[in-house]
């Protein structure tokens, strides 16, 4: 089963899809989608098709240590997320050539759904709360808002009023709140704000500072008992090593676009559980990453939770479930999103329609955002 052909597409929005073919006509499809990034990313598989093509496309392990160790220089979002986007695929090309799914080759099951959230916007409470209905009509029972606007160094009792309010305005629809710093706040602000925040029974803050910050999140996670959640910007299980040790962090949430793809975060995964952290994979991206991450999920015990980007705001004009032919696998019913029986990752891509999709050659980049008085502002 050795390896021939390794492709990739460009597919708008903003994705960057792996298509992997082997000797005889078996093919994987994986996701190496990272944002703003999809030329560099693009640029790392010249180096893996040299070393890959005519590989033997089962030896998934051989490959993922090769392609991470056998190039020197290591890690990264951009060669991790390429090596993201070639590991999915293998796993679904194996498994469609056994007829099995990849969480067969796991070890099988330990649930059949796993619970489902999406992002909302809404600056206002009655606007958040509109957002938060309109996903309780879509199946969801959990949401993921902003937590912040302009706030960075200093604020004031009514912009942290303002950030009550809208939570309280969702929760007010039924739904459960992850609420998302971004890392665009300062330590002396996150900390206020999260103590203030912590009697409204959350489910997460996320990202309270970035991750390069380790002692403010310390210090964050030590003030409050609302769970701290990040990792959406740490590539191996050896960025997350140092948050586990330190006992920092409550839920990691590693992209299985950006993490080194099914295998590592796996592994990822694993090591967490010795330290009693849940996982809650990151997936702002296409179908190809959140079939993967439910792969994850339905053969790792300590997965929580489910980012999926149905609708969202980056994703506009361009459905998460575009290129699938089989929808029903990637569509929350009662909040929950089922496992996919189906082979490989459990989705069926539509060929054609990503091959035609690719002429456009999407060119998307991260908007810049700033505050009122024309600073740089995080994402």
């Amino acid at each position: 089963m050795n390896i021939d052909r390794i492709e990739t597409f460009y597919v708008p929005p903003r994705w960057l899809f792996v298509r992997v073919e082997a000797k005889g006509g078996h093919v994987g499809w994986g996701e190496a989608s990272l944002e703003g990034h999809a030329e560099a990313v693009d640029g790392a598989f010249e180096a893996l098709r040299d070393r890959f093509i005519g590989h033997d496309a089962y030896r998934i392990e051989d490959i993922w240590q090769i392609a991470y160790r056998g190039g020197f220089y290591r890690g990264g979002p951009v060669m991790m997320s390429a090596l993201s986007g070639l590991d999915q695929a293998l796993w679904d090309l194996k498994g469609r050539a056994l007829g099995v799914p990849a969480w067969e080759m796991l070890g099988g099951r330990v649930r059949d759904r796993i619970r489902a959230y999406a992002w909302i916007g809404g600056d206002r409470p009655q606007e958040a709360a509109e957002a938060a209905a309109a996903r309780r009509r879509q199946g969801f029972s959990a949401v993921k808002m902003n937590a912040t606007a302009e706030l960075d160094f200093l604020g004031t009792p009514k912009l942290f009023a303002e950030v009550v309010e809208r939570v309280r305005a969702v929760q007010g629809e039924g739904l459960d709140v992850g609420l998302d710093f971004h890392g665009r706040v300062h330590k002396p602000m996150a900390k206020q704000l999260a103590k203030l925040l912590e009697p409204l029974g959350l489910l997460f803050l996320e990202e309270p500072l970035l991750s390069e910050n380790p002692e403010g999140i310390a210090a964050i996670s030590q003030l409050v008992s609302t769970p701290i959640a990040l990792g959406e910007r740490l590539y191996s299980r050896w960025d997350f090593k140092p948050f586990l040790a330190a006992g920092v962090v409550d839920i990691i949430q590693p992209d299985l676009s950006h993490a080194g793809g099914l295998s590592e975060c796996r592994r990822i995964a694993a090591m967490a559980e010795a330290f009693d952290v849940a996982v809650a994979p990151h997936c702002p991206l296409g179908p190809l990453a959140l079939a993967a991450c439910l792969q994850l999920a339905a053969c790792t015990p300590n997965v929580v939770l489910q980012e999926m980007s149905l609708g969202i705001h980056y994703n506009v004009g361009h459905d998460l479930l575009s290129f699938v032919t089989n929808p029903d696998a990637l569509t929350p019913v009662d909040g929950f999103l089922p496992i996919p029986l189906g082979a490989g990752l459990g989705i069926d891509i539509d060929e054609d329609g990503v091959r035609k999709a690719h002429e456009q050659r999407h060119r998307w980049r991260n908007p810049i955002w700033r505050y009122k008085d024309g600073s740089f502002a995080e994402w």
